[in-house]
């Protein structure tokens, strides 16, 4: 009965999460984001690949209510992958993510100070975690994220839009 609950859940749990998505799009206002490029001291890059979608993103999420984009990013470091600040992060800047919607923007955060013991395990969420070298990125890194490592490590010009 276990295993039959477990992948009935395996099976129904990313559909649900993209009705509510679908959901929040239509009857929400505004939204708000947060993203980090976690660089560590080779100027490696931590992406996350979620359960719900496809593809190796930024860590981050949304902002709740009551709260700060930088305590949102701090919340979603450590819910993605244990990560924890020991030093400011430096706001990157914010974007508009036309993707999800006309009224969707993403704050981006540099994080360079940060302790983690050791990578997360998979979740219900994150099924995959790690630092990668930027010049060696996983198949399947979104468009917006390779244009966020640019931006941060390349110098490149920020552009509006997420993309």
């Amino acid at each position: 009965m276990g295993e039959r609950l477990n992948r009935i859940r395996r099976t129904c749990e990313p559909l649900l999460r993209r009705v509510f998505h679908a959901y929040f799009l239509v009857v929400r206002g505004m939204t708000l984001g947060v993203r980090a490029v976690v660089l560590d001291a080779d100027n490696k890059v931590f992406l996350v690949k979620h359960s719900y979608v496809t593809g190796w993103y930024l860590p981050g999420g949304g902002v709740d209510h009551g709260e700060s984009m930088e305590q949102a990013m701090r919340r979603e470091l450590k819910e993605e992958g244990d990560i924890e600040l020991t030093g400011e992060a430096v706001l990157h800047g914010i974007f508009l993510n036309s993707h999800v919607s006309r009224r969707d923007h993403v704050a981006v955060y540099v994080v360079r100070h940060f302790r983690q013991d050791r990578l997360p395990a998979p979740n219900h969420e994150i099924v995959e975690c790690g630092f990668f070298d930027t010049a060696a990125l996983p198949e399947g890194v979104t468009p917006g994220t390779r244009l966020r490592i640019a931006e941060v490590l390349d110098g490149k010009a920020l552009m509006a839009t997420w993309r």
